[in-house]
């Protein structure tokens, strides 16, 4: 087979190189995309290119062959697992849509997650459907997802100039007092070191040993709140990566998910009109927070 050439249109200019992939090859898992892109193998006016890169109108993009998935025709949802995942939908209209996301499902599809969130949301109301952000496999809440690629743009634009804001809720270890402002540069590369990473805690209710915090954000860095409140030395309970391990195991509470919840995001739709939803806890974080009272 032969290489593929995309010509990049005007609907798709300005959107970021991986995900106008993850969108076209929405069966690929989304490791193979960075993959090929890292390798050289796709390529953009014959340049090798970094997955940031912003397409512009009438760009020529190299795909290797071979891409699409050999499970891309074997994904069979079935209806129960549709309606598990879609049966909360917080807010919609001709541009977007925001589900509460439930905390046992990835975003995307991948080596470990045969179906994503992504897989079942676009089996119900189409293709053109998109994720606008993401969230961790393990954390619920405000999932905003685009219904055009106009309404999508829009939504990638509004993070990069801070105009979307997030809050979550949290159970962290020990005691935390007041509000906090955490500004850490949180990855090691350089390109990422001039990029803001603001997260700002918020006391919401003091338990026995640990804290309900409230976190702000307006940018949306990989793990950024789990590692801010790790950085200050008050990680997130069950947080596997960034946290206690010891500590978790003396609440004897057995194994379970990291305790973040996405409760409200804040964004302008395309037409300047506000979108303010608010999700309540799950039940899971309301016992826990019972338990550790």
């Amino acid at each position: 087979m032969t290489v593929k050439k995309l010509l990049i249109d005007h609907d798709n200019s300005g959107r970021r190189l991986d995900n106008y992939l993850i969108s076209i090859y929405k069966s690929v898992p989304k490791s193979k995309i960075y993959s090929i892109i890292r390798k050289g193998e796709v390529r953009i006016n014959s340049s090798r290119i970094k997955p940031s890169y912003k397409l512009r109108k009438d760009d020529l993009v190299r795909i290797p062959p071979n891409l699409e998935s050999p499970l891309a025709k074997s994904k069979n949802i079935s209806i129960g697992l549709i309606e598990t995942h879609t049966n909360d939908i917080l807010f919609e209209d001709n541009n977007y849509l925001v589900t509460n996301k439930k905390n046992n499902i990835a975003v995307h599809s991948g080596s470990k997650n045969h179906i994503g969130l992504i897989d079942i949301f676009r089996n119900k109301y189409g293709d053109g459907i998109d994720l606008c952000h993401r969230l961790d496999k393990t954390t619920s809440g405000c999932l905003v997802f685009g219904k055009n690629k106009k309404a999508v743009k829009h939504f990638n634009d509004s993070l990069l100039s801070q105009r979307v804001t997030k809050i979550y809720t949290a159970i962290i270890k020990g005691n935390f007092s007041g509000k906090k402002i955490i500004s850490n540069q949180i990855y090691k590369s350089i390109e990422s070191k001039s990029k803001d990473s603001i997260s700002v805690f918020k006391l919401n209710r003091k338990l026995k040993s640990t804290t309900v915090v409230d976190v702000k954000i307006y940018t949306g860095r990989t793990h950024q709140i789990r590692i801010h409140a790790s950085q200050m030395n008050h990680p997130i309970i069950f947080d596997k990566k960034y946290g206690d391990g010891d500590f978790d195991k003396s609440l004897s509470l057995g194994n379970r998910n990291i305790a973040l919840h996405s409760k409200n995001i804040i964004f302008d739709d395309t037409d300047s009109k506000l979108i303010n939803i608010t999700c309540e806890n799950p039940s899971e974080f309301n016992e826990l927070v019972d338990k550790l009272s």
